[in-house]
């Protein structure tokens, strides 16, 4: 059991598709969700677009390579299918200085910039097989 982690809310739910363009029709024609524009995230070698409808966010994520960790997740289901959790969090450094404290195994020793802010990843062998992502929301800058 991890302690003094504080969570907060589920930020949003990533999808690792393919095609941005296809999964972002069904998410906005057949769901009725907004979609935001579209991020490229070089450093992660990824195109990102979030669709929100009122208090849901999904983010869909399109490798932009097909050597990135989320280019060889998508091979190798053939599909697109959930990549990730996100988790808000207030002091992401902090967060993660406990989380090693604790033994836990991280992808990410160090914030990084993310789309709304500084992220960081928790690798699955540490949470029961589901890949998790904190975010510290730029507004707590």
């Amino acid at each position: 059991m991890i302690r003094g982690v504080d969570a907060g809310r589920l930020h949003h739910v990533a999808i690792a598709v393919p095609s941005l363009h296809e999964a972002s029709a069904f998410y906005r024609d057949m769901l009725g969700y907004t979609l935001g524009p579209e991020h490229l995230m070089a450093e992660q070698r990824i195109k990102a677009v979030f669709a929100t409808r009122e208090d849901s966010r999904i983010e869909l994520i399109e490798p932009t390579d097909t050597e990135s960790g989320v280019a060889r997740f998508v091979a190798e289901r053939g599909r697109q299918t959930m990549h990730h959790l996100c988790f808000e969090v207030r002091d992401l450094g902090r967060t993660l200085d406990r989380l090693a404290a604790e033994g836990v195994d991280l992808i990410d020793h160090a914030p990084r910039k993310g789309i709304d802010g500084l992220v960081a990843f928790i690798h699955p062998r540490a949470t029961g097989g589901v890949l998790i992502e904190l975010i510290e929301l730029a507004r707590y800058h």
